[in-house]
């Protein structure tokens, strides 16, 4: 007999059938057994009229009548016939998947992340996460953005500073990649709009729940754009069409976690960092250290005003200052103390950050000077703007923290099969 998947059964009312999966639960009522079988495509209740050597835990397969059961949960049910083992857990499991919440502190999650992974629900976040990445490419692709994908082993670090890590590259050191930067620009003079879906790495020591060394990133980069807001209006976009997909697609793991996806506005607000800390604190009498740009509290703070005001779980903070950007970053023309860029707050918390680059390579050249960066390794990338580069722009969304945040999850750890934090290198 061939097997059949679990999401198949209401096809096979009334007939035998093959199922293969694991032991998520089981009832034994003396005379019957109640199994829950779970495989990759949802679970199913079999009931036996016989008691069974199989455990929770053990992976299975059975044979029997599949029937409709209005008093399951599932609508159907399979009257199980015969039962093999066909692989069983040799060790007591840590704590029972069968609860609707597992209920375990964030360390021992990610301690038994291998088992913890097993669970409905935290499957539930990691199934809504690769429709986010199909629904990512896909809309790219009807932007007419070109996938590319980039080297994470660098010869210079692409963002500067001190927060790469060093790899030692045979008889060279190394940077592993922070974004990928400097090729998706060079790429805009070949293709003009690209996009890419890769892993950055922060050398940064944060404890924090939004913060990870090793993360995935939703890049693009655009060419021809008149001006920052061109890139804002497509990220826009972007994010309105991708939720779009999370909603249809993602609806029972959606469900699963009791949220209503977010509606992303046609026009999401913006403001200027300059007026949002105005408003912070004359509206919530919190005040900004001056030290910094926006702390997590204002970005919370800022995410309630939009909330508030414009009904939105969105909103860009633009023109952030020239001290605080990249080298690369476009000053804006009417103040150069400002900045063409733009982060972009979810529910509070930023999940992505772009701005208008510079595309003359005397300016390019002058704003290094300036912020007295070395050009030590990035000659390749500097001298395409001796070439005629066109005016361009992108962005980096954090895809972990858009997860995150749709969900509203603790911490971005928990939407991340295996994180790598200051701490944790295994599993």
């Amino acid at each position: 007999m061939e097997r059949i998947l679990i999401d198949q059964i209401q096809e096979n009312d009334g007939k035998k059938v093959l199922i293969k999966g694991r032991v998520l639960n089981m009832r034994n009522l003396g005379n019957i057994v109640f199994l829950i079988i779970q495989d990759y495509t949802g679970a199913i209740q079999v009931v036996f009229d016989k008691n069974t050597e199989a455990k929770t835990g053990d992976a299975v397969a059975i044979e029997g009548t599949a029937k409709k059961e209005i008093r399951s949960k599932y609508g159907f049910e399979i009257q199980g016939e015969k039962l093999e083992i066909v692989s069983n857990i040799t060790e007591d499991l840590p704590f029972d998947l069968a609860k609707n919440d597992l209920n375990l502190n964030l360390s021992t999650l990610l301690d038994y992340r291998t088992l913890s992974l097993r669970h409905p629900k935290v499957q539930a976040i990691f199934k809504l996460y690769d429709i986010l990445l199909k629904g990512y490419e896909i809309t790219m692709r009807e932007e007419k953005f070109t996938e590319i994908k980039t080297p994470k082993i660098l010869g210079a670090a692409t963002e500067g500073g001190a927060n790469f890590f060093k790899v030692k590259y045979f008889d060279k050191e190394a940077a592993l990649a922070q974004s990928p930067q400097f090729y998706k620009q060079i790429m805009v003079g070949v293709f003009e709009r690209v996009f890419e879906i890769g892993p950055a790495f922060r050398a940064e020591p944060h404890f924090t729940t939004r913060h990870v060394n090793e993360y995935i990133s939703l890049d693009a980069e655009a060419g021809f754009i008149k001006d920052f807001y061109d890139v804002v209006d497509i990220l826009n976009r972007v994010i309105k069409k991708v939720f779009s997909i999370i909603e249809k697609e993602g609806k029972q793991y959606l469900d699963t976690h009791n949220i209503k996806i977010s509606e992303v506005p046609d026009q999401i607000p913006r403001v200027k960092l300059a007026e949002i800390k105005k408003i912070i604190k004359e509206k919530y009498n919190y005040s900004i250290p001056e030290a910094i740009d926006i702390d997590p509290e204002g970005e919370r703070l800022a995410g309630k005003y939009a909330k508030e005001n414009f009904n939105s779980d969105f909103i860009f903070i633009t023109h952030y200052p020239w001290s605080e950007k990249p080298f690369y970053t476009m000053p804006c023309e009417e103040n150069p103390e400002e900045t063409c860029g733009f982060d972009l707050l979810f529910k509070g918390l930023e999940i992505a950050t772009g701005s208008q680059r510079i595309h003359a390579y005397k300016q390019l050249i002058e704003n290094m000077e300036k912020k007295k960066i070395k050009p030590n390794g990035m000659e390749f990338y500097l001298d395409i703007f001796k070439y005629a580069m066109p005016p361009h722009g992108g962005w980096g969304i954090g895809s972990e923290r858009l997860i995150q945040q749709i969900l509203e999850l603790g911490s971005i750890k928990e939407a991340i099969l295996f994180p790598r934090d200051v701490k944790r290198l295994v599993p």
